[in-house]
C-alpha cells in the first residue's frame, strides 16, 4: 500500500488516530488550496454560459430555448474532445509525481496537437447538427436561432480544447492562479460582447464611434461572443506556460506513441462526459417537444445546476492531481487518502447547493429571468435539482479521482448504465407518459445521477485497496 501503513502499525493506537487525523487535516488544506482556485476557473467556463442566458433571456422564452438547446448540442459534441484532452491529467500528474518534469512538460505539447486534431475531427458532426435541431420537431423561433447560434460557437472550439490541455499542465504543477486570472478576463470580455452583440451598437453612445455599427444578431450574437473569449482565455495562459520550461529541450513535434497513450485514458473520459452531456440534452430536446415554456425552465435549471457542479469538478481535478502525485509517487495510502478526503469536500460543498436551490428556487431563478411564465415553471425544476446535487457532487468527484488513478473505462461504463439504462426510461415515464412536464424529466436525471455516484464511488474504494501501478514508468530520482 505504500509507506504510510508501515509507519502507522509501528505507532500506539492513539498515535496512529493523531497522525492519521493530522494527516487528513493536511490533505483537506492541500486538496482545497488546488481546488478552490479550479473550481473558480471552472465556474467561470460555466458563468460564460450563465451569462449567455442572463443576456439572452431578456429577448423573451424563444431566444432563450434557443440558447438553452444549442448549447446543450454543441457541448454534447464537444464535451468528447474536452475529455479526451482530460486525458493527460493522469499523465501530467504522475509526471511531477515522480519528479519527471521534462516528461510532463513533453505532455503539453502533445496536449496541444492532440486538441488540434481532435477539433478537427469534432467539427465534422458540430456542422451537421443544425440538421438534427430540423429534425426535433422543434418551435420554428427556438430551431432558427438554435442553429444560427451552434454556427457562431463552432470556432470557438480549438481554443477551448486547447485551455484544458493548458490547464492540465498548469494543475498538475500546482500553478492554478493564472487559471483564474484568464476565466476572469474572459468573463468580463464576454459580458461586453454578449450586450454588444446580442443587442447591437445602436443604442451605445456617441463617443463609442464603429461600435454603433454593429447589427444586433440576437442569438448568434451570444454564440459569437462565446466564441472570442474561448481565444482570449487560451492565450492568456500561455506566458505561465511558457514560465515553467525547462533547461533540457523537449520535444514538441507530434509523437504517434503519446497521442495513443493520451488516447487510452482520454477516449474513455470523452465518451464518459459526453454520455453525461448528452442525456441532459436529450432532456432538453425531449422538454423542448413538451413546449416553449419547458425548455425555458431547463435551461434556467440546467444553469443553474452546471454552475453548482463545477465546484465538484473543481474539487474533482484536484483530487485527480493529488491522487496522480501519490501514484507517481508509487504511494497507494496516500492517494486513497486524497481520494477520500475529496469524496467528503465534494458532497459537503454541494450540500450547500442543495439547500440553496431548496429553500429560495424563486429567487434564484429570478437571477436569470425577469418573465413571470418562466419563473413559475422553472421554480420547481429548481426543487427537483436540489435533490441530485450530493449525488452529481460525488459522481463528479468520483470522476477525477479515478482519472488521477489512471481508471476511465469504468466512468465511462457507469455513466452508460446509470443515465440511460437507470434515468433516460425513469425521465421519459415520468416526463412524457405521467407528468407530461419538465419536473417528469428531471426527477430521471436525478436517478440516474444517483445510480452513477454509488458506482464510482465503490469502485475507488475497492481500487485503492491495493497498489496502484503508474501509467507510464519514470527514472527514478
Amino acid at each position: 500500500m505504500g509507506t504510510d501503513g508501515a509507519m502507522s502499525s509501528a505507532l500506539p493506537v492513539h498515535a496512529t488516530e493523531t497522525t492519521r487525523l493530522r494527516r487528513l487535516g493536511i490533505e483537506l488544506r492541500e486538496l482545497m488550496r488546488l481546488a478552490v482556485p479550479i473550481a473558480i476557473a471552472q465556474a467561470g467556463l460555466a458563468l460564460m454560459g450563465v451569462v449567455d442566458t442572463a443576456v439572452v433571456g431578456r429577448l423573451g422564452a424563444g431566444a432563450l430555448g434557443a440558447v438553452g438547446l444549442a448549447n446543450g448540442i454543441f457541448f454534447a459534441v464537444a464535451i468528447i474532445g474536452i475529455g479526451t484532452v482530460m486525458g493527460l491529467d493522469p499523465l501530467v500528474a504522475q509526471a511531477f509525481g515522480a519528479r519527471d518534469r521534462k516528461r510532463a512538460r513533453e505532455l503539453l505539447w502533445q496536449g496541444a496537437w492532440l486538441a488540434l486534431f481532435t477539433s478537427l475531427v469534432l467539427a465534422v458532426p458540430l456542422s451537421f447538427a443544425p440538421m438534427l435541431i430540423d429534425a426535433a420537431g422543434i418551435d420554428p423561433e427556438v430551431n432558427s436561432g438554435g442553429k444560427a447560434f451552434l454556427w457562431m460557437r463552432l470556432p470557438g472550439l480549438f481554443p477551448m480544447l486547447l485551455f484544458v490541455a493548458f490547464r492540465s499542465y498548469l494543475q498538475a504543477a500546482h500553478k492554478v492562479i493564472p487559471l483564474v486570472i484568464s476565466t476572469v478576463i474572459a468573463n468580463v470580455c464576454n459580458l461586453l460582447l454578449d450586450i454588444l452583440l446580442v443587442f447591437g451598437g445602436a443604442d451605445l453612445p456617441s463617443w463609442t464611434g464603429p461600435l454603433r455599427l454593429v447589427p444586433a444578431m440576437g442569438a448568434a450574437g451570444s454564440g459569437l461572443s462565446t466564441s472570442l473569449c474561448s481565444v482570449i482565455q487560451a492565450l492568456t495562459l500561455i506566458v505561465p506556460a511558457a514560465a515553467l520550461r525547462e533547461p533540457e529541450r523537449t520535444r514538441r513535434a507530434p509523437l504517434l506513441r503519446d497521442l495513443r497513450a493520451a488516447l487510452r485514458v482520454g477516449a474513455p473520459v470523452g465518451l464518459q462526459m459526453g454520455a453525461e452531456v448528452s442525456i441532459f440534452a436529450l432532456v432538453g430536446i425531449l422538454a423542448g417537444r413538451i413546449s416553449q415554456l419547458a425548455i425555458a425552465a431547463h435551461q434556467v435549471a440546467i444553469s443553474f445546476a452546471s454552475f453548482s457542479f463545477c465546484f465538484a469538478v473543481g474539487i474533482g481535478n484536484a483530487g485527480s492531481v493529488r491522487v496522480g502525485w501519490a501514484i507517481g509517487a508509487r504511494n497507494t495510502a496516500a492517494a486513497r487518502r486524497s481520494g477520500v478526503v475529496a469524496f467528503g469536500a465534494g458532497a459537503s460543498i454541494m450540500t450547500l447547493f442543495a439547500l440553496l436551490f431548496w429553500l429560495f428556487p424563486g429567487p434564484v431563478a429570478s437571477l436569470l429571468t425577469d418573465r413571470p411564465d418562466v419563473l413559475a415553471a422553472s421554480t420547481p425544476v429548481l426543487a427537483v435539482a436540489a435533490f441530485f446535487q450530493i449525488s452529481d457532487g460525488i459522481q463528479g468527484v468520483g470522476a477525477g479521482v479515478l482519472r488521477g488513478a489512471g481508471d476511465t473505462r469504468f466512468a465511462f461504463l457507469a455513466n452508460l448504465f446509470g443515465h440511460y439504462a437507470v434515468g433516460l426510461p425513469v425521465a421519459v415515464f415520468l416526463g412524457l407518459f405521467v407528468h407530461r412536464s419538465v419536473i417528469g424529466l428531471w426527477w430521471g436525471l436525478c436517478a440516474g445521477l444517483t445510480a452513477v455516484a454509488a458506482a464510482l464511488l465503490s469502485r475507488f474504494l475497492r481500487l485503492s485497496s491495493r497498489e496502484i501501478v503508474p501509467l507510464e514508468p519514470h527514472p527514478a530520482r
